[in-house]
């Protein structure tokens, strides 16, 4: 059994989902494992990880714009403003989605769909520099 970890730091422009499948692949074809697992982890709480479609950008538009109406920022249920308006929400939407995926390894290739895409989904309206932990275990 052999194993590898890294991290990397993805720098966003704002609210949007970010493919890092290529960051993630070219870790595990570097480490390797041909049978294994990644696990990808988002060190941070207002911003997290999705499994998505990667052909069609209106999947990612309408993802956006159902979590900007799902948790809208300056809505006043919140108290936790002292961050700014899209600080809460921001925590919400992460909380509603993963900070962890693991993605099984076969042949040292991501065993993801044809149209799936692993991304940084990043919640908070200003650019952010996230770090990613990517960790691989296999043979």
């Amino acid at each position: 059994m052999h194993q590898d970890q890294t991290e990397f730091t993805f720098s966003t422009k704002g609210q949007g989902l970010y493919e890092i499948t290529r960051d993630a692949q070219a870790f595990v074809a570097a480490s390797g494992i041909a049978l294994g697992q990644l696990t990808a982890f988002c060190r941070h709480t207002s911003a997290s990880l999705v499994i998505q479609e990667n052909a069609d950008p209106d999947v990612q538009r309408d993802l956006l714009a159902f979590f900007r109406r799902l948790v809208p920022e300056c809505d006043p249920l919140f108290v936790h403003t002292l961050e700014g308006p899209d600080d809460m929400p921001a925590h919400v939407k992460s909380a509603l989605t993963q900070t962890s995926i693991t993605i099984p390894i076969s042949n040292g290739r991501l065993l993801l769909g044809t149209w799936q895409g692993l991304y940084l989904f990043e919640h908070r309206v200003a650019p952010h520099a996230r770090k990613i932990v990517l960790h691989v275990v296999g043979e």
